[in-house]
């Protein structure tokens, strides 16, 4: 299945779906990219003062600056998630109920409201109220110590696992299990998300498999960890790079062959001892042919070898353009399509640019039941902002 073009009056798997997300990190801001690239109508909430969205993760939503820090401020939120499906806060225990706005309020006020929490270590524990990072939780999770190459400190790769996948992805999973549940109960909940957790959550292959023989060496020296000469890169003749992932018998065999070696000539596959010289073997073979020249030989087989793509590359491979995996906005600038593909109601992202901070406040307010005289007075008061576009004449 590829994509298509959105259909007129196309539906949308979350097309009825008002979500407010409250501005914050990266993790935040892709739950709620998500939730807005299948239909929900998301609102941002920007603090003050703000210069733009740092993540960059606003396709598909709307701006309201709105200054939670006063009570009338506050007093508006509560209204905006009166009518709203979800909440999505993404700060330390404690900070939403310092503001009034905890979930025990909000849900008395609208009890169908799903209130998610996205933090990166939780709602209770000691840690739950302390600042850290993508890396300080994938350490809590026990996930780092496994990633590394042999000899090495361990390596966080970047900032993917513990924010966007433990974090906003996960986040987003419990929206949509909350929201699937509240159409049999009728009812709302609070959602604990947290990096660490999710994390860990990401990582129960690795504690499912750790008594099976797949980590009994130290880091970078397992079979998928870097260690194994059939699963890891190689540079080519000309600077590139070729990934092998050719674990099983049969599509080991179609790698050595590509590469014009000798089976019976080679220590056994699993011969763990041997990995270090059977690296440095399938490196000179690598090394010989050009990146081009590597995909002409495996390109169409089943040997688990392809092309270490950049992100230009990737955009303009064969395979990704026939399934058009990438998109492009107005401003001509190209980002990854969602995922998954859903054959009767895919997503159809938003074409447009990024919102500006407080670009719709005004048209939010007016749509959750704020009348001109209100919205004045917000505004004049300094609780909300108005940054229209200005046309150039």
């Amino acid at each position: 299945m590829t994509r298509s073009s959105p259909r007129a009056g196309g539906s949308m798997v979350l097309r009825c779906v008002r979500v407010v997300e409250l501005a914050g990190l990266a993790p935040a801001p892709f739950c709620g990219m998500v939730l807005a690239d299948f239909g929900a109508q998301v609102v941002r909430v920007d603090r003050p003062g703000s210069v733009g969205d740092s993540s960059r993760l606003g396709r598909g939503k709307r701006s309201l600056v709105l200054d939670l820090k006063r009570p009338r401020g506050a007093a508006v939120l509560r209204r905006l998630c009166a009518g709203a499906d979800v909440l999505l806060e993404p700060f330390r225990r404690g900070v939403m109920e310092k503001l009034q706005l905890g979930p025990d309020i909000m849900l008395q006020e609208n009890p169908k409201l799903i209130y998610a929490r996205l933090s990166g270590f939780g709602q209770s524990g000691s840690y739950s109220k302390s600042a850290g990072h993508d890396i300080n939780y994938l350490a809590l999770s026990g996930v780092l110590s496994k990633l590394g190459r042999s000899g090495e400190n361990p390596y966080a790769p970047l900032n993917l696992l513990a924010d966007f996948g433990g974090g906003g992805l996960m986040c987003a999973l419990g929206i949509m299990m909350a929201l699937f549940e509240r159409t049999q109960s009728g009812k709302g909940q609070v959602i604990d998300a947290n990096m660490v957790e999710g994390t860990a959550y990401l990582s129960s292959f690795l504690w499912k498999t750790e008594k099976m023989g797949l980590w009994e060496q130290p880091r970078g020296q397992n079979m998928l960890d870097g260690g194994a000469p059939f699963y890891t890169t190689y540079k080519t003749a000309d600077g590139h790079y070729m990934a092998v992932g050719a674990i099983e018998p049969q599509f080991y065999q179609l790698m050595v062959d590509g590469l014009g070696l000798k089976s019976d000539e080679l220590p056994s596959q699993m011969s763990i001892t041997d990995w270090p010289e059977m690296k440095k073997i399938f490196a000179e073979a690598f090394a010989k042919k050009t990146k081009e020249e590597w995909c002409k030989i495996f390109d169409g087989t089943d040997a688990c070898v392809t092309p270490v793509l950049t992100f230009e590359e990737a955009v303009h491979h064969s395979h990704n353009r026939e399934r058009g995996s990438f998109i492009t906005n107005e401003e001509q600038l190209v980002s990854p399509g969602p995922a998954p593909l859903l054959s009767r109601t895919p997503a159809f992202p938003s074409a447009k640019r990024d919102p500006l901070v407080g670009e719709h406040s005004e048209e939010v307010l007016k749509e959750f039941g704020f009348n001109q005289e209100e919205i004045n007075q917000l505004s004049s008061d300094r609780i909300i902002e108005n940054n229209k576009i200005k046309s150039k004449l």
